[in-house]
């Protein structure tokens, strides 16, 4: 099948059913779990040979978590379905999520694969941590439908997605694919312009050089970095976020009165963004900390660990907001 050029999408948002998930990794798995929790009927592929009892397992240890959040009306891991090629997964759905590992290569062969073989007007979305949908879209026939919708880990949790076009996707594609994320319960941030690793992205890897500096400096511990965020600013971040938090410390003058006062302080030498070289003892040493860190506890007991975490976290500032 090959897609005729449109420059108008073939669904509305709120009547998408059927989803197609390119890519059944931790990522495209979480994205599966959630699709499947809001109700939609999903279609997966991945050319791994064990892909399949692998989304299932995911899928799986997922819904508990998905099922104490709440599911849709007729929400079911019966309505998953893993196609035994890509063409098969997309030719019949209405939004295309892909999430293939993060090379260049692979991403463009990618895309222009789906491209191809999906319906003509369905909004195709890149599930990239850091390219840009320009880079990505070259060798597509139809660029204006594709997007990036950059998720965080697991999609099936985190209500976060960036949405940014390319330089040759329409605004009409990145408009329904905004839409479309809302309506599947996702928390939408349109970007009005590409920037390499997005907006959450670029902020999360400044704490994270700063932490790997420390580490390799011997200034700080692994848990100790950790406790710092989970113990101090991460509990004010879920519902402010760092510049509401620095715009209260600045008292009732807010955020005027805390550059005035605090200003000089950004020249200080207090965060270092050039990353540290990646030595083998400074990756020996982060990963030493972290084993120390989960004290005996496995990936699943930490991923069960977090996930209740997450989701009380998620519905104490629910429980706030309604009371504001």
């Amino acid at each position: 099948m090959t897609s005729e050029t449109t420059d108008q999408p073939s669904v509305e948002p709120a009547d998408v059913r059927r989803v197609a998930c390119v890519g059944a990794g931790v990522i495209g798995g979480g994205w599966v779990a959630h699709f499947l929790a809001k109700g939609y009927e999903v279609t997966a592929w991945d050319p791994a040979p064990d892909a399949e009892a692998r989304l299932r397992r995911l899928v799986d240890a997922a819904w508990p978590a998905l099922t104490e959040l709440g599911l849709a009306p007729g929400a079911s891991v019966d309505n998953l379905t893993v196609a035994d090629t890509l063409e098969t997964a997309v030719r019949d759905a209405e939004f295309v999520q892909e999430s293939a590992p993060e090379d260049l290569d692979i991403k463009r062969d990618l895309l222009a694969r789906i491209d191809a073989a999906t319906p003509a007007g369905v909004v195709v979305s890149s599930s990239t941590s850091g390219y840009g949908m320009t880079e990505m879209q070259t060798e597509c026939a139809t660029p204006q439908r594709l997007v990036v919708g950059h998720p965080f880990n697991p999609p099936y949790l985190i209500p976060l997605v960036e949405v940014v076009g390319g330089e040759r996707t329409r605004p009409w594609a990145v408009r329904w694919a905004a839409e479309f994320f809302e309506v599947a319960g996702k928390s939408v941030i349109t970007m009005d312009r590409e920037v390499p690793g997005f907006i959450a992205n670029r902020l999360q890897e400044a704490i994270w050089r700063e932490a790997l500096h420390m580490v390799a400096n011997g200034e700080a511990t692994v848990e100790q970095i950790d406790a710092s965020i989970t113990e101090g600013p991460g509990l004010r971040w879920p519902l402010l976020g760092p510049c509401l938090t620095f715009h209260l410390a600045g008292g009732e003058g807010g955020m005027a009165h805390m550059l005035d006062h605090f200003g000089p302080s950004l020249k200080s030498p207090w965060t270092r963004l050039e990353a540290p070289e990646l030595t083998e003892e400074l990756r020996d040493r982060m990963v030493r900390g972290c084993e120390d860190a989960a004290g005996g506890r496995s990936i699943a007991e930490l991923v069960a660990e977090r996930d209740r975490a997450v989701i009380a976290v998620m519905r104490a500032i629910e429980e706030v907001r309604r009371k504001s």
